[in-house]
């Protein structure tokens, strides 16, 4: 039989398309709510293939403990031997954009330069370091969430002094050299397993809460349009899989154990493409999706279908292959 395929997630706005995914290709799932319950280190977990879909944008929703409760569900399942998609190395770098630029750096991409600091006075201290403008986010992030831009230590000085001012859930927070795009737009790529999917453009011109998920977006009529103008705030984007960006990424989700990521790039004035974040929780735009004739999430099912038959080829060797 189809080994069961266990959700972990938090955000359930996010489950329908995983759900219509799954069912397309025939899988048995079970939901893990994960902002609440228990782990004993000697008891085995259930059988199956377990997929972390948790956001580190988790506290925002209320639920504080759920990155933390995350991080010891994914040791004891490995501990137990359980196949996890984006398991314990791939979530460290989805909670920490730190960690991201390092693992970035490691695969020669082109980052902007980044410092994580924590306190007012070392942000402030951080901040003199910066020639021009820069930005500061929540190292634990999530959406664009907290994303500012500065044109000076005495402007941040200003926020880091006001009643507004937030750290994120950790109290770290993130400095990171201001890129002036080329257009107003960035580009996310969006990678499956070993495999590159497409590629889409996210309007910036009405600030950078980026999420692509339909159920993030604004108005809920049509979920594809930009409240700031009423234009399409997601497009496809015109990159292959030949690129040679998409091959350092495909080589850095290989090497991290990552296997879904939705990775984002800003292109300067100049040409230079830099890359800012990972996102391990990635989802889907359906506008999008449609014009490049792919369902994402579906892709991500046959993706977990493939690894259940490379772990159990007696028992799944007789299973249809599905088309779109």
């Amino acid at each position: 039989m189809m080994p069961l395929v266990h959700v972990l997630y938090e955000n359930e706005d996010w489950l329908p398309p995983l759900e219509a995914g799954l069912q397309a290709e025939g899988l048995e799932y079970r939901l893990h709510e994960v902002w609440r319950g228990s782990v004993e280190s000697l008891r085995a977990p259930e059988p199956g293939i377990y997929w972390n879909r948790m956001s580190p944008s988790s506290h925002t929703r209320g639920h504080l403990e759920s990155v933390g409760l995350t991080a010891e569900w994914l040791a004891w399942l490995e501990h137990h031997g359980r196949r996890v998609l984006n398991g314990s190395r791939a979530f460290a770098l989805e909670v920490s954009k730190l960690r991201q630029a390092l693992a970035l750096n490691r695969y020669g991409i082109v980052t902007p330069r980044t410092v994580l600091a924590v306190g007012k006075d070392e942000i402030l201290r951080a901040a003199n370091t910066f020639d021009g403008p820069f930005i500061t986010k929540h190292n634990q992030g999530g959406k664009g969430l907290g994303i500012r831009l500065f044109d000076s230590t005495a402007s941040l000085k200003a926020y880091v002094d006001s009643e507004g001012f937030d750290a994120g859930p950790r109290g770290q927070l993130i400095l990171q050299q201001y890129i002036e795009a080329r257009e107003p737009f960035i580009t996310r790529v969006e990678i499956v397993g070993d495999r590159f999917l497409y590629a889409l453009q996210s309007d910036t011109s009405g600030g950078f809460e980026l999420c692509p998920a339909d159920a993030c977006e604004l108005p809920a009529q049509a979920p594809d349009v930009c409240p700031a103008d009423g234009s399409a705030k997601f497009k496809l984007a015109p990159i292959s899989a030949d690129d040679p960006l998409v091959r350092q990424y495909l080589a850095l989700t290989k090497g991290e154990g990552i296997d879904l990521a939705g990775i984002e790039f800003v292109e300067d004035r100049h040409g230079v493409r830099y890359t800012y974040d990972i996102n391990g929780t990635t989802n889907y735009n359906s506008a999008v999706g449609r014009a490049a004739g792919i369902d994402g999430m579906r892709e991500a099912a046959r993706y977990l279908k493939r690894i259940a038959a490379a772990s159990h080829p007696t028992e799944l060797r007789d299973l249809p292959q599905t088309a779109s």
